[in-house]
């Protein structure tokens, strides 16, 4: 496996945000976001075999949680699903991000699958893989990066018409961070208010979680490893 990075830190996104959470982050992906944070995945890494891997991860527990993410995780589903069989049987509970583009039917139904369906305004829209629906569960949620009104238009319309809010245990509408964004820890980083955003959910009345990346009211927006 092509690895970016193994390390600890908290969850920040998601219905797991703010739990102590080890993170593999895997090299390559085939989007171009235009809002991206983690360019630094495109190309490179380290290769690493699954016993490095779990040699890494073990140097980090007792932290039970660990989520796989990239990058697209899925572009090495070759050796990702064997790595996922093993963490499983080990006892982590075990997160992935993916973006959705690439068949999902394949990952243990064990694995939380956190899906970031692109909107139009990442560049990247119409890119998700419509027959993921049927792979998805209970367990599992759906993500929407916003950037502005239209991308919250299309997350509103795309959650009704799938009955996501049935099929998911959470659907996220979380506004992107500006790829610019200054060492201030505060929402002036967001391409989208959250408190525009909230008025809108409350306006349409969606059953959707507002998801803020903590991670960059923490630490300072652009930081990377955390």
């Amino acid at each position: 496996m092509h690895i970016i990075e193994i390390y600890k830190s908290v969850q920040g996104e998601s219905t797991f945000s703010g739990l102590p959470c080890i993170f593999v982050r895997l090299a390559g992906c085939n989007l171009r976001c235009v809002w991206c944070d983690s360019e630094y995945t495109f190309s490179g890494g380290k290769k690493m075999s699954l016993e490095e891997v779990e040699n890494e991860i073990a140097k980090l527990v007792p932290v039970k949680l660990i989520e796989i993410t990239g990058g697209e995780p899925m572009l090495q589903e070759k050796e990702l699903l064997p790595l996922i069989d093993r963490l499983l049987a080990s006892g982590h509970e075990l997160l992935m991000e993916t973006s959705g583009e690439r068949p999902l039917a394949n990952v243990p139904k064990a694995v939380h699958k956190i899906v970031d369906v692109k909107c139009p305004q990442s560049g990247e829209g119409g890119r998700f893989h419509l027959p993921n629906l049927h792979a998805l569960t209970t367990r599992d949620e759906v993500k929407f990066v916003l950037a502005d009104r239209l991308d919250y238009e299309f997350a509103r319309d795309f959650t009704r018409e799938h009955g996501l809010e049935r099929r998911v245990n959470s659907v996220l509408f979380s506004p992107a961070f500006r790829k610019d964004a200054g060492p201030a820890r505060d929402a002036a980083n967001c391409m989208l208010d959250p408190r525009d955003l909230v008025d809108w959910i409350l306006e349409d009345g969606l059953n959707v979680r507002l998801g803020l990346q903590i991670h960059k009211f923490i630490w300072e927006p652009m930081t990377k490893g955390v």
